[in-house]
């Protein structure tokens, strides 16, 4: 079972009272399952290529943890001191711990979101959340490939509710070359070349939110937590 309430709050006692570096280690009491490998069927379904990564698992699982309890305080001792938010200069514990506490950004839902997507061995020798990140796309333009979360997810002859249903993919990606937030299904080019509108809330961005870790001087640490390019 995760860390309980009584238990992640002695782990994550103030800032002021416990350095990053023993919040980690109080941390590493936690007990949670290992990440199950994802049954799903698809290309691009995920996978988990993160367990014959030494010390991965363990990370991982104090990860979800953190996440799970909506702690960020254990969450930001996880990540390295100058762990990178985004491209444009965010950087740093103290940052990431003001922009998880602002929920106008779902940072928390982000991450249920991506450790559901599967672990990828890095070449780095680190890891990567999402799985697909990592991988060669192809020919794919990653500013408009989206990738289809699920399986037999629906594809229809049009936007409208009362469009035809013409087919249905699973965990594929899909080319969407612009996006309407307000239209409940996007027009998508499918794997084979023909047209398709997929509902909007299964549908990822490659370039959405994702994690990268590592290990440095024998703890593992969050590198980068970003989104976009």
């Amino acid at each position: 079972m995760l860390l309980t309430g009584m238990a992640l709050a002695c782990a994550a006692c103030s800032q002021e009272e416990a350095p990053a570096e023993k919040v980690v280690a109080a941390a590493e009491e936690i007990v949670a399952p290992s990440p199950e490998r994802a049954q799903a069927t698809g290309k691009w379904a995920p996978q988990d290529t993160c367990g014959k990564v030494a010390g991965a698992v363990l990370f991982r699982r104090q990860l979800a943890a953190a996440v799970e309890a909506r702690d960020a305080d254990v969450f930001a001792a996880l990540a390295a001191e100058d762990v990178k938010l985004d491209f444009g200069g965010g950087a740093g514990r103290a940052e990431l711990r003001r922009r998880l506490a602002d929920e106008t950004r779902g940072l928390w839902e982000e991450l249920d979101a991506i450790l559901a997507l599967g672990c990828s061995a890095n070449k780095q020798g680190g890891v990567t959340i999402p799985w697909y990140f990592d991988q060669d796309l192809g020919r794919i333009d990653p500013f408009e490939a989206w990738l289809v979360t699920g399986e037999a997810v629906p594809v229809f002859d049009g936007p409208g509710a009362d469009a035809a249903r013409t087919d249905a993919v699973s965990w594929e990606m899909v080319q969407v070359a612009m996006v309407d937030p307000e239209m409940a299904r996007q027009q998508a080019v499918l794997p084979d070349g023909t047209t398709g509108y997929v509902a909007l809330d299964r549908l990822r961005s490659v370039i959405d939110y994702r994690l990268v870790a590592s290990s440095r001087n024998g703890r593992w640490r969050i590198t980068s937590f970003v989104a976009g390019d």
